[in-house]
């Protein structure tokens, strides 16, 4: 008899200390070894946790316009960015490794190309030795999004193999795409990781269904944040002074592979949920429903993943001077 492991997880609903790298690296430090002291072995935090998910911000910007103000909030934005690898990363690496535990954190990353301008949405992985093991990089982010991150590409697709099973996921709104979650699918993912900034009623019937569909435990985690966490000299505030005080109420929740609720969902609050997760009922689910294997269909459908890097410029030896 094959035998499975158990996994204690945790997901920490909390909201960065918004617009400051260093003091929101600082508390996803403190977080991480508060869920390592409870016993868990895998700690997930949201979306764009260091430095800020700009949930209400304008940039500046409409259609045919930008304001130079909003290239304040950019400067601001872009300037308590995460370099990897950088001084940030290696704390959270630290971090795992004093805590013995994997950790997955969203991150607004700085492009390591020369320009440097670009920022992508990404979700770093760490493992219990501290090294960064992995990361990805949003293919395709939603609405205004796409004002302040570029794209990432399909050479960030990350599944890691841990001693617990596949770890790898997407992020928020790329989880409504079919393909996406297929590609996932297709490298084995069993511990599927959803950050997200989406606290709608509907996200939870989304996180169930990948659950489903997958047959993998899906992990979801959201920031709680309220208006008065917004710093007051932040450029382009005066954005938010109508919205709700609740800017981001949650919405984290741990499912299992046959979708049922394990924890959560928490709304209202900081906080963390914590779930033991079974292996075992991953090859369970499979009995009757592996989408990438016996109940697909490649005579019909399949799927081809590009998962080579695009970079802008490729710089080649020049061979006729050789």
């Amino acid at each position: 008899m094959t035998s499975f492991p158990k996994l204690k997880v945790a997901v920490v609903q909390a909201a960065p200390v918004l617009f400051n790298r260093e003091a929101t690296i600082e508390k996803a430090c403190r977080l991480t070894r508060e869920a390592a002291a409870q016993g868990a072995k895998l700690v997930l935090f949201p979306e764009a946790f260091v430095p800020a998910y700009p949930r209400g911000l304008s940039f500046g910007s409409v259609v045919g316009n930008r304001d130079p103000r909003g290239r304040l909030t950019w400067e601001a934005y872009w300037s308590c960015a995460v370099d990897v690898p950088s001084a940030a990363t290696t704390a959270l690496g630290e971090a795992a490794r004093e805590a013995g535990v994997y950790l997955a954190i969203g991150v607004i990353e700085r492009d390591d190309q020369p320009s440097r301008g670009t920022l992508y949405c990404t979700l770093l992985y760490f493992g219990p030795d501290g090294q960064l093991l992995g990361k990805h990089r949003k293919l395709k982010p939603t609405g205004s999004e796409r004002l302040i991150w570029g794209e990432g590409d399909g050479s960030t697709l990350t599944v890691l193999d841990t001693e617990y099973g596949k770890l790898g996921g997407l992020i928020c709104w790329e989880n409504y795409m079919p393909l996406a979650r297929m590609a996932m699918y297709g490298k084995g993912v069993e511990i599927y990781l959803a950050p997200t900034a989406d606290a709608r009623d509907t996200w939870q019937a989304t996180l169930r269904h990948v659950a489903s569909e997958g047959r993998c435990f899906v992990l979801g985690c959201n920031q709680y944040v309220t208006k008065s966490m917004y710093p007051a000299g932040l450029a382009g505030i005066e954005d938010i002074t109508e919205l709700p005080e609740v800017m981001c109420r949650g919405g984290s929740a741990i499912i299992s592979p046959l979708g049922e609720v394990l924890a959560g969902p928490l709304y209202g609050e900081e906080g963390m949920l914590f779930a033991e997760l079974d292996m075992a009922e991953v090859a369970r689910g499979k009995f009757d429903f592996d989408v990438a294997g016996h109940y697909a269909r490649p005579d019909v459908f399949r799927l081809t993943v590009d998962e080579q890097p695009k970079p802008a410029v490729v710089y080649r030896p020049d061979e006729s001077q050789s």
